[in-house]
């Protein structure tokens, strides 16, 4: 079984030649967790909460992402895919990757 859930929302932030991912879930209680690349799960009342603190934190929505967008932050959008893993803690070592051939 894959640990992501349908509705995860996959958040990243671009620090030099790192790509850093969070995981924002949303669950039916309206209650919101992010799963960061410390491998802690942090608890928010909701979903507006959450994002907050990502935006805050300057991550920005992997899927609002434009190619314009991502070559800013030195992506390409074609050959960058989120973290997949069976549980957690095999995700851990994937929340944070090296870009191929360094920042833009």
């Amino acid at each position: 079984m894959n640990v992501s859930a349908p509705d995860d929302q996959w958040w990243l932030a671009a620090l030099g030649d790192t790509v850093i991912w969070a995981r924002l879930r949303v669950l039916e209680s309206g209650v919101a967790e992010v799963f960061d690349a410390r491998g802690e799960t942090l608890v928010y009342d909701d979903e507006d909460s959450a994002r907050t603190a990502l935006l805050d934190a300057e991550f920005c929505a992997f899927d609002g992402l434009d190619e314009d967008d991502a070559a800013q932050l030195g992506l390409d959008l074609d050959s960058t895919d989120t973290p997949e893993a069976e549980d957690d803690e095999d995700l851990l070592p994937q929340m944070t990757q090296k870009r191929a051939g360094g920042h833009a």
